[in-house]
């Protein structure tokens, strides 16, 4: 098996009707942000402290 392949999951509030979809994957470094819709196109890369924060954050909205 090789352990460098990253495992994306798509955000359970995502929309499969063509809406906003995100997915993330744990890294070593940090999680993953991406678009599941362009899944070559550019990703962030954030800290974990950084991430807890944005979720908390989208949470209270």
């Amino acid at each position: 098996m090789d352990r460098h392949v990253t495992v994306w999951r798509k955000a359970r509030q995502s929309n499969d009707q063509g809406g906003s979809c995100v997915e993330m994957a744990a890294l070593a470094e940090g999680v993953g942000v991406r678009d599941s819709k362009d899944p070559d196109g550019p990703k962030l890369l954030l800290a974990r402290t950084a991430f807890r924060s944005l979720l908390t954050e989208l949470k209270q909205r």
